[in-house]
């Protein structure tokens, strides 16, 4: 069950009510089962995964594309696979944390592990939202946001694309709040 944090660290576990308060900012959550295949299960339980290791993990959530594909217009996607520790996802989560818009929406489906979405809401406070396996967020494009793994030692995540170049971040002048920092995350 995904958690809010607001910036008065109230923290909020109903998923109806995140919900509800992350429509404010036009972002929607939703809840799809992780695929319980054992294949699926031991790829998404290993550290690292080869590119055809990764493309058997993106055929069993075909459906949810094909979906998305229809509803939103997505036409490409990819899987990304962040390690803490490891050299490629610290540059990652460097760029990820800073906050930052698109032009066009960020979606991602969480297969495996837990990450950290920070929104601002209308009064510029912090929400941090708590992402865990099966929440999938389509965050709207211009909504500021940053992402952190925190303590969380791993995530696994398809993110889909509108641009097959993929999304191109547009920084704010906005720091890295200390609350980030908090839950372990980068800074």
């Amino acid at each position: 069950m995904p958690e809010l944090i607001l910036a008065d660290g109230t923290r909020i576990g109903s998923r109806e009510r995140i919900q509800a308060t992350l429509a404010l900012l036009g972002v929607d959550l939703a809840h799809w089962p992780v695929p319980s295949s054992p294949d699926i299960a031991t790829l998404l339980a290993r550290r690292d995964l080869s590119d055809s290791e990764q493309q058997t993990v993106l055929a069993s959530v075909d459906g949810q594309f094909n979906h998305l594909r229809r509803e939103h217009g997505y036409v490409s996607r990819d899987l990304v696979v962040l390690n803490a520790g490891h050299p490629a996802t610290e540059a990652a989560l460097g760029r990820f944390a800073r906050p930052h818009v698109h032009r066009d929406d960020e979606a991602r489906y969480v297969l495996d592990g837990r990450g950290y979405f920070v929104f601002y809401d209308q009064a510029e406070e912090q929400l941090l939202l708590e992402v865990l396996a099966g929440d999938f967020l389509r965050v709207p494009a211009g909504a500021e946001h940053a992402f952190v793994l925190g303590d969380s030692p791993r995530l696994k995540a398809v993110r889909y694309f509108t641009d097959p170049a993929g999304w191109v971040p547009v920084y704010t002048d906005r720091d890295v709040p200390p609350h980030v920092a908090d839950i372990g995350g980068t800074a």
